[in-house]
């Protein structure tokens, strides 16, 4: 009788390339085991093919193993019957996977077994029994990882570096043990230079090239075969990665986290803040051939013209930056904070063309108060009245004109509230567009303040400073006159079927929409005035169960 021949292949598995530099490694005593497993299958018909499949440093998480390819490739061409392996976590960690493994392995007719647990795929209970194990193998290794990740976030909270490439500045801890990283003299001038040179020229190009012309380079890095990379001058990528990265100042980044580190800072704290500030701005500049275009305002203002004047109550720089929304491109002021670290809940976010046109109007109505009770000169000599009112009213026309330079050198820098907006001007900016020297200028003209409420209209910010002014709802004002025009048509006699059909739209519309004319005189004043609470929408209005009393409903919409 002619016993089968059973074509054995060895395939073995080691995550990491720690010791396999050594004569007699893991994956040789893995192999080593599985030969000797299959000769004493001899009796069996095992034969063990000469071929070795090894897959050194790599993960188990995945079938893009090389060895584990070429091994495939083989079953799949006909020529292996068996393979053997020394745990089946060396095969693989997933369950998914796996599934993909033995549909592959039917297919092809072979089947494989694990040398130190008893039972292979040739039958239900081995399939079984190596599903089973598989699930703990997977769990063991997602465990794994969610340990990894939580003592690596735990380190960087502590201002720990947790290792990967040093950055260009930086050495490697001397010791090995600690995790802080060791200020290189050489490489830090590189870095501090690249950030006096964008901060001078607020240009990457430009950067690049001046970066070119001194020499900087890039890090220069040694392999564990020896092999040198880097040393090159730096491209304009690597130097807006290394303008972007706050572990030059002092700190650690893990995701959208960003924590004190232990290392000492390269660049203080005022630089970093300044290169950052430059780098937003650009960020937001319109790449179109027309320059800039801004699809929030019509006046198209100077971009962001309030950039580096004014933080919020923390302290922290507000910072301008933009989205793009169905095309449209809008612009906003943002704490420095929510770009650099993350969500915040105390971060501001304030549109950018209303946060400017409060502004600038905020300055303009300053000026001219302080024109009207002579308040502009230290000492008020009424004989300067004509001059100083011809100064003034050309100053306004050049704040509301010139696409907001002209208020961008007035306004040295500002503080925001929750409740309040205050200003200090620049005395001697203003003294040139007056043409007034400074010492006769009323030094209570530099500083301004106002009421400031942040409030949402729908899905929109509406910023108050000051008296809340008129602010009409165009919307809301037409669906109220169509109201009264369905109420009245209602009265005489006409159904509310023909009014849908007459208007083009459903009876339900009507009727959630009709109601607004029954609203109180003072509400509907208001809303055709435009002096409404900014909160008090159309969708409002409409979902809002409203009493009948109108004493009730002012109360409930705070006319």
């Amino acid at each position: 009788m002619t016993r089968t021949t059973i074509r054995c292949a060895i395939y073995t598995r080691k995550s990491s390339d720690e010791g396999l530099d050594q004569d007699f490694n893991s994956l040789d005593a893995q192999h080593e085991a599985c030969a000797a497993y299959i000769a004493s299958q001899r009796h069996e018909g095992w034969k063990r093919l000469p071929a070795r499949y090894d897959d050194g440093g790599i993960s188990g998480g995945t079938l893009e193993r090389p060895a584990l390819q070429r091994l495939l490739d083989e079953i799949d061409a006909g020529r292996v019957d068996m393979v053997v392996v020394y745990k089946i976590d060396r095969l693989t960690r997933s369950l998914a996977d796996f599934a993909k493994l033995v549909d592959r392995l039917e297919a092809a007719g072979c089947s494989f077994v694990s040398v130190t647990q008893a039972f292979n795929t040739s039958s239900s209970m081995g399939r079984l029994t190596l599903n089973v194990l598989l699930s703990f193998a997977q769990f063991e290794r997602e465990v794994t990882a969610e340990r990894i990740r939580d003592k690596i976030a735990a380190s960087k909270k502590k201002g720990l570096w947790m290792g990967g490439n040093v950055p260009l500045g930086y050495d490697r801890p001397p010791d090995g043990a600690t995790r802080v990283l060791k200020v290189n003299p050489e490489e830090s001038r590189t870095v501090r230079r690249l950030f006096e040179l964008y901060s001078d020229h607020g240009c990457l190009r430009r950067v690049e090239d001046a970066a070119r012309r001194e020499g900087l380079r890039s890090k220069e890095r040694k392999s564990t075969k020896d092999v040198v990379t880097g040393g090159k001058p730096l491209s304009r990528g690597q130097i807006y990665h290394i303008l972007r990265n706050p572990l030059y100042c002092g700190r650690i980044r893990h995701k959208d986290k960003v924590w004190p580190g232990q290392h000492d800072a390269l660049i203080d704290d005022a630089l970093w803040e300044r290169v950052q500030t430059l780098l937003q701005t650009r960020s937001g500049r319109s790449r179109t051939r027309g320059g800039h275009s801004d699809t929030n305002e019509t006046t198209s203002p100077s971009p962001a013209w309030l950039t580096g004047k004014l933080r919020d109550e923390t302290g922290d720089r507000l910072t301008p930056t933009h989205t793009t929304k169905a095309g449209r491109r809008l612009r906003y002021y943002v704490s420095n904070r929510l770009v650099s670290g993350g969500a915040d809940p105390t971060g501001w976010r304030l549109p950018a063309t209303a946060l400017e046109a409060r502004v600038l109007a905020l300055l303009i109505a300053h000026l001219e108060r302080a024109r009207r009770e002579h308040r502009l000169l230290a000492r008020p000599d009424s004989a300067m009245a004509d001059e100083i009112g011809r100064a003034i009213a050309s100053l306004q026309q050049g704040l509301e004109g010139t696409r907001g330079q002209v208020a961008a050198a007035l306004v040295d820098h500002g503080y925001l509230t929750r409740s309040e907006i205050r200003i200090t001007l620049d005395l001697t900016a203003l003294s040139a567009r007056l043409g007034i020297p400074t010492d006769d200028l009323d030094p209570a003209l530099g500083t301004l303040s106002a009421p400031l409420q942040i409030r949402r209209r729908g899905v929109e910010t509406k910023i108050v400073v000051g008296e809340a002014q008129s602010d009409p709802d165009r919307h809301l004002q037409a669906m109220l006159i169509r109201a009264h025009r369905w109420t009245r048509a209602l009265a005489a006699g006409t159904s509310l079927a023909e009014i849908a059909r007459a208007e083009g739209c459903s009876e339900a519309f009507l009727r959630t929409r009709s109601k607004l004319a029954f609203l109180s005189p003072k509400i509907q004043a208001a809303i055709l005035d435009g002096t409404q609470p900014p909160d008090c929408t159309l969708t409002k209005l409409v979902r809002l169960p409203l009493p009948l009393d109108w004493q009730a409903q002012e109360r409930a919409l705070g006319v």
